[in-house]
């Protein structure tokens, strides 16, 4: 039986990996979860998994969680950053599933890789803004670090039993998001409900977003040049609306390995905390006999700049991912407040980056120092 710890319980990834707990209750138990501020929620878990240990993020709602334990359930509810990591380091823990949205999850995910823990990752931003440090201390550990994105799930299943060395380019797939086919012009007034009607997936607020803008398939390329150790300019997006193939990798002898499935998040989460092995499951199967069309199309870069911006700054290396994910994270939050317009999203970014230093080797502490940077400068560029 492994034994896990659920960074972000409460959120889309995290309540569609405790659906996968719940169908398995004999192969997994649940360690610890955590949570920014879902107090209702949190207590709903504690009651059914009956964890050892709970963090909540935010610290008002740390004390109201302990004071609505049930007194016949003994667990210990910590809060803040502090709590986060304890729950990602734990001794008995055998795997930490990351799934919380953003920066917030590198520190902890740093701390769980440097005590030998596994790692299933959903925090795509642990890699988009410290992908070379991450990776090297994955490797000074020996700490696998599994991806529980469905695109990055599907490239790591492509690749079982072949050979790094004749990888010749990755694939991604994306759904093209609710606008694909739109122009500019378009998109000039759409608002945030628009927005987050994504037409495929069932996702948090700030990743719907990121869909509509393309940014978190610009996120997914950073991520994939980290995760799989291949030259940026190896990894190509397509978009394939019907996200049936889940992403692709072409080899040397021009052969293409795909994965596919139905759009279920809850296959990548279960093949992460189950690798090696495959279990069974009760998941909607395939009828190819009910497909008429897989279709494939190129990314409108103009329409959608944010996917360029990640290249651009995969292109120029050093800490401008970091720039990047952090401004991106504040202008998300602006937009669904209705504090700033669509394209007002990349506009700011690249405002950012052309203001951003960067360094060619950071460290921990220079990569937080810029989170820091990065979001003072777009609140002061939007006032």
């Amino acid at each position: 039986m492994k034994k896990i710890s659920i960074l972000g319980s409460t959120g889309s990834i995290g309540t569609q990996t405790v659906d996968v707990v719940r169908a398995n209750r004999d192969k997994f138990e649940v360690v610890a979860i955590s949570a920014n501020s879902s107090v209702d929620l949190l207590l709903e878990q504690i009651k059914e998994f009956r964890p050892k240990y709970v963090a909540v993020y935010n610290e008002n709602s740390a004390k109201k969680l302990k004071e609505n334990i049930p007194t016949d359930i003994k667990i210990e509810v910590l809060s803040g950053m502090e709590g986060l990591k304890t729950i990602s380091s734990l001794d008995e823990i055998d795997i930490l599933l990351t799934a919380v949205v953003g920066m917030i999850g590198l520190v902890p995910t740093l701390c769980a890789i440097q005590k030998g823990i596994t790692i299933a990752l959903a925090n795509k931003e642990t890699l988009v803004t410290a992908g070379q440090l991450v990776m090297k201390e994955a490797k000074k550990y020996n700490v696998d670090i599994l991806p529980v994105d469905s695109e990055h799930s599907a490239i790591f299943q492509a690749l079982n039993g072949e050979s790094h060395k004749t990888i010749e380019k990755i694939i991604l797939t994306a759904s093209g998001g609710p606008f694909r086919g739109k122009v500019k012009k378009d998109l000039l007034k759409i608002t945030k409900n628009e927005a987050l009607k994504h037409p495929n997936w069932s996702m948090g607020r700030k990743i719907s977003i990121d869909s509509s803008t393309l940014m978190n398939k610009g996120l997914e390329v950073i991520e994939a040049k980290w995760l799989f150790d291949v030259d940026y300019k190896d990894v190509d997006v397509v978009v394939h609306p019907q996200s049936i193939i889940h992403s692709m990798v072409q080899f040397n002898d021009s052969s293409i390995i795909a994965q596919l499935g139905c759009p279920d998040m809850r296959l990548p989460i279960q093949y992460a905390l189950t690798y090696p092995d495959r279990i069974l499951n009760d998941f909607e199967r395939l009828d190819f006999s009910k497909m008429s069309t897989f279709t494939f199309e190129k990314p409108d870069l103009e329409t959608f700049p944010c996917l360029k911006l990640a290249y651009d700054c995969l292109n120029q290396g050093g800490t401008y991912c970091a720039a990047l994910n952090s401004a991106n994270e504040i202008l998300v939050n602006e937009f669904l407040e209705d504090k700033i317009g669509f394209y007002d999203i990349p506009y700011y970014i690249e405002k950012t980056l052309e203001a951003h230093n960067s360094i060619s080797e950071p460290t921990l502490e220079d990569i937080l120092e810029i989170d820091r940077w990065s979001r003072e400068f777009v609140k002061k560029s939007i006032k």
